[in-house]
């Protein structure tokens, strides 16, 4: 398992994820993670609504922080699909990825998204694959 440090440097280089959605890891360990993202007017829509692909952008990295820690191999996406709850709201938006299984070569996870008064805005469910190095 890879520390968050180790995550943190490693993931400095998702230049979208990091750079365009400002991404930051909160806390990373044993297939989880938790990320956030400061909102700002670039994450707004023609509405004024925080844009979906912000809040699903932010759901995907969560997934890739978590599926991630393990030396022995890589995880990419799969299939994913969200479920928004709620416009999204607030100054920061969290993700939180649940590992619901991991198999040898397949994952699947939860991942929840909320606002900083702690109130879900949607949900995702994304599954993944292990790609041995």
């Amino acid at each position: 398992m890879y520390n968050i440090e180790y995550l943190k440097e490693f993931f400095k280089d998702d230049l979208f994820a990091m750079k365009r959605l400002g991404a930051e890891i909160v806390e990373a360990h044993n297939d989880y993670a938790k990320c956030r993202v400061e909102i700002t007017k670039e994450h707004f829509n023609a509405k004024g609504i925080i844009m979906g692909g912000a809040v699903f952008s932010l759901a995907d990295f969560t997934f890739a922080v978590a599926t991630n820690q393990n030396e022995d191999y890589n995880t990419v996406s799969t299939t994913a699909s969200i479920s928004y709850v709620r416009p999204a709201t607030g100054k920061y938006l969290y993700a939180e990825a649940i590992k619901l299984r991991d198999g040898k070569t397949v994952c699947f996870y939860d991942i929840f998204i909320y606002n900083d008064s702690d109130t879900v805005v949607a949900k995702a469910s994304i599954s993944g694959t292990h790609v041995y190095k």
